[in-house]
Parts: structure tokens; sequence; C-alpha cells
């Protein structure tokens, strides 16, 4: 029988993807790479490029990760309360990994455990709550986009950043041509970070949906 590799036990799938999160949270999402996640994890970057493959497997092994901490509602919860607990929940998460969003891009979100946490028994709790199965995919979808989109267009990490470029830009702008975007940045500015403006759309979609 082949022997078992040492250092795969040091780069099991769950240290690869906190290493990894910790490498985008601490230098930035450009400083991920499998050499930049082998050095902390003491092996060679051949071996972590064993367990995930290619830059595509490694962030899903992050994204993965994370979606285990989602929260499990209990049965019987409302649908309204449970569908707010779950994508503030998955928004929590995203905001706090504003580097992981960016490398994923498009990606889709697949992975077992935000399949298990997030989107089976959402499109369960639709069905049960007297939805159609289209109904329940739609609504799923709407809300999914709503909280990826919020949390992806801004980067919640560095809102002072955030607020200064947005400043810049508009203050670049001909308050002629731009009377609107000019004349309100006291208004504008502070709802780019605000996370009550996710909030606030998400208790609507759900209010609007509700069966």
């Amino acid at each position: 029988m082949p022997r078992h590799s040492p250092s795969l036990s040091l780069a099991t799938p769950d240290r690869i993807a906190r290493t990894a999160l910790a490498v985008i949270d601490e230098e930035g999402p450009a400083a991920l790479s499998f050499r930049s996640v082998a050095e902390r994890l003491g092996v060679s970057h051949a071996t972590v490029h064993r367990r995930c493959t290619d830059l595509g497997g490694l962030l899903d092994l992050c994204t993965d990760h994370l979606a285990a901490e989602l929260p499990d509602i209990p049965p019987g919860t409302p649908w309204a309360e449970a569908t707010e607990a779950r994508f503030t929940a998955l928004y929590a998460l995203l905001t706090a990994h504003p580097g992981l969003v960016a490398l994923r891009g498009s990606r889709p979100w697949l992975g077992p455990q935000l399949l298990a946490r997030l989107v089976e028994p959402a499109l369960a709790d639709g069905i049960a709550a007297g939805m159609t199965p289209e109904q329940a995919f739609h609504t799923y979808r709407r809300m999914y986009l709503l909280t990826l989109g919020s949390a992806a267009f801004v980067d919640h990490g560095d809102p002072k950043a955030t607020a200064t470029t947005t400043r810049t830009a508009l203050a670049a702008l001909d308050p002629e041509q731009f009377p609107v975007l000019t004349g309100h940045m006291g208004v504008i500015l502070p709802a780019m970070t605000d996370h009550e403006v996710f909030h606030g759309a998400l208790r609507q979609l759900i209010a609007a949906a509700r069966p």
C-alpha cells in the first residue's frame, strides 16, 4: 500500500481554506497563490495543488469553509424570519471577506455546504410556505443576487477608502451636467457603505414575496 504523505496531514482541506482566507484578508487577494498558502502551512506548493487542482478549486474550498458557518434554522421557524436570518448571515460572511468575493467574481457558489445550509433549505421552506417550485426559486434567486451584489459592489472591509474614492470621483464631475450627484454627496457617501441599505432591501423583498 502507498504510504500516506505527512504533508497531506498538514494540508487538509480545512487548513488550506483557513490559511488561504488568512492570506486574502491579511495581504490582499493578489497575494493568494498555491505557494503563499504552502509557505504558511509548511508544505510544498505541489501538496496544495494536489488538494485543489487549480485556483478555482482553492476558492471553492474557501467558500465552502465559510458556508459551514451559516446557521441551522430550527424547523417550524416562520418563512420570513428564517429567510431574513439566512441571507443576513450570508451577507455578514461575504462582507467580512471582500477579497474572496472579488477573487471569485462570477464563479458559481455551488459547494456542498452552501447547497445544504442555504440553497436547499431556503427552497424547501418556500415550497412548504405555499410557493410553487418556480416561485421559490425565483424568490431565492432575487435575494441571493441582492446579497451577493451588496457585498461585492463595495469593499466593506475599508469603508473609509470607499468613501474617499467615491468623493473624489463625484468631485471631478461637472455640476451643471451632474447636479444631483454633485449636489447631494452628503447623502450619497454614507449610503455607499451603510449596511442598512442591504437589510432594508432584503426586508422589502421578503415582504413582497411572503406567501
